[in-house]
């Protein structure tokens, strides 16, 4: 558990970072005031996430902590005039941020501001994460397109295996986008309910950075929106060139099967062992039968040729 005092010296900012029961119910005590579980932060109804209660501000969240978390994590807020009171179960980066600005620029002055500090540490995090993310799909683009589309790959294994990786990769980079947008479309919630509600208390200099803030999620958004795009454009031509893959290994069986026919036939039929067979008696049928059976090989060949079925 984390205090940040004011110059006064009471406390602004109380971290609960996987609380105890303890920890929880000394903190309801001292500030009277309802700490969430953490089943609660996870609920996902809109009446649950943001609510006013005895006018504490609850704010809860799904956020992306960091590379290691399987899932966004709940966070919870609960702000009031005096002081803020945060609840998370790890590591999380947007707070480093911020931390690392208050010592950087000294303490905050207010609970609001801490709040909004914390609100721009995510925030930034979350642009630094779409900025990995865009520069890794440019990467896979230009190596589906540029690399692998370009070339003429002879080993089918191979450049199966490589689209089979690429595939791996956006999509695993479509499930941290999908993340991301549960992030932001929390904070283009929260930032505006907690501005209402706060509005006879949040100092105007913390508003315009409340809403700076706002801005800067909206146009994450509309950035996410268009890598979660750019994830689809990728995941369908990873795809067709699969499919392109496995058309020409069809087509190139199709081609041998038809091919292999015709020669197939003429060596089944002088291959048979009846007694009186005419070409058994003519000097050259040895190599008149090598003749046409190549002529037949051949002539399938040049018909697909022809075509540009090959």
């Amino acid at each position: 558990m984390l205090n940040t005092c004011s110059p006064t010296g009471s406390p602004l900012w109380v971290d609960l970072l996987n609380p105890s029961e303890d920890e929880i119910a000394r903190v309801q005590s001292e500030w009277r005031v309802r700490i969430p579980s953490r089943s609660q932060l996870e609920e996902i109804e809109s009446s649950s996430r943001l609510s006013i209660d005895d006018g504490w501000i609850h704010l809860n969240m799904p956020i992306l902590a960091h590379e290691g978390e399987e899932a966004p994590t709940a966070l919870g807020f609960v702000l009031s005039k005096s002081v803020l009171i945060t609840v998370r179960f790890t590591h999380i980066y947007g707070f480093d941020i911020a931390m690392a600005r208050f010592k950087r620029d000294g303490e905050a002055k207010s609970s609001v501001e801490i709040f909004a500090s914390l609100i721009e540490g995510m925030t930034d995090y979350v642009a630094d994460s779409l900025e990995a993310i865009s520069a890794k799909l440019n990467a896979e683009s230009r190596r589906v397109f540029r690399n692998y589309g370009t070339q003429r790959q002879h080993n089918i294994a191979r450049s199966n295996r490589v689209l089979k990786q690429i595939l791996v990769s956006v999509g695993v980079a479509g499930e941290k986008l999908s993340e991301i947008r549960e992030g932001l479309l929390a904070l283009e919630r929260i930032i505006p309910y907690s501005l209402d509600k706060g509005k006879e208390w949040i100092a105007a200099d913390i508003v315009e950075r409340l809403k700076t803030a706002l801005q800067d999620v909206q146009s994450l958004g509309d950035f996410e929106i268009h890598l979660s795009n750019k994830v689809q454009f990728l995941l369908d031509a990873v795809l067709g060139f699969i499919n392109t893959e496995q058309n020409d290994i069809f087509k190139v069986l199709t081609i041998v099967s038809v091919v292999g026919i015709p020669p197939t036939f003429f060596a089944s039929m002088w291959g048979m062992n009846f007694h009186h067979m005419p070409e058994l008696l003519w000097p050259d049928g040895y190599w008149l039968a090598l003749g046409v059976i190549a002529v037949s090989t051949v002539l399938p060949v040049a018909w697909f040729k022809w075509r540009g079925w090959w």
